[in-house]
């Protein structure tokens, strides 16, 4: 395998580990509201026989800075719905009217948003740890092809050159992802 494959193919593996971060870090709660809390909830619907993410079944909008509204595309799922928010454990208590569904969003105590710093530190390690592994791989891949004499060592040691600068900048995305986050959840 060419060098310019190896490196294309570890820079794909990164670019979906920085996406896995940046769509956990959508899920964690701030004190701002944000449809990306309950998008992903699945609602069983009796009435149509099959479960479906909460954003196939409403429309999901933030009028104000701490409330979530909920509008089903259909009222007979509202009560679906709001047994479904329930369920789900967001810490977040859903008030329905019967055509819409409103969730408002508690300020976060200090303790809770250091728990959450906490969390997304976590999950940026994760990722890191996950850029590494494919520096790792495509590393060991590089010294297989040398040793195996499809490349030379030259282009060995220029492919493992670009596949640090490579992990360089992933970590770096990383990195700024993880600060923009911290800084919204400590934002009061």
């Amino acid at each position: 395998m060419p060098v310019d494959e190896i490196e294309l193919e570890a820079e794909e593996r990164m670019e979906k580990a920085l996406d896995v971060l940046r769509h956990e870090l959508r899920m964690v709660r701030t004190g701002r509201a944000t449809t990306a809390l309950v998008e992903h909830i699945k609602v069983e619907v009796p009435s149509y026989g099959s479960t479906m993410d909460l954003r196939q079944l409403a429309a999901l909008s933030t009028p104000e800075g701490n409330m979530i509204l909920v509008k089903p595309f259909d009222p007979s799922t509202v009560k679906d719905i709001h047994k479904a928010l329930e369920k789900a454990n967001i810490g977040i208590t859903p008030m329905s009217d019967g055509k819409v569904i409103r969730l408002p969003i508690p300020p976060l105590s200090g303790e809770r948003r250091e728990q959450l710093v906490q969390q997304v530190k976590q999950m940026a390690e994760t990722q890191r740890v996950a850029i590494r592994n494919v520096r790792r791989d495509a590393n060991k891949h590089l010294d297989t092809e040398e040793n195996a004499g499809t490349i030379t060592e030259d282009d060995a040691e220029q492919g493992k050159k670009n596949i640090q600068e490579m992990t360089d900048k992933y970590i770096r995305l990383i990195d700024e992802a993880l600060a923009a986050k911290i800084k919204e959840i400590q934002q009061v």
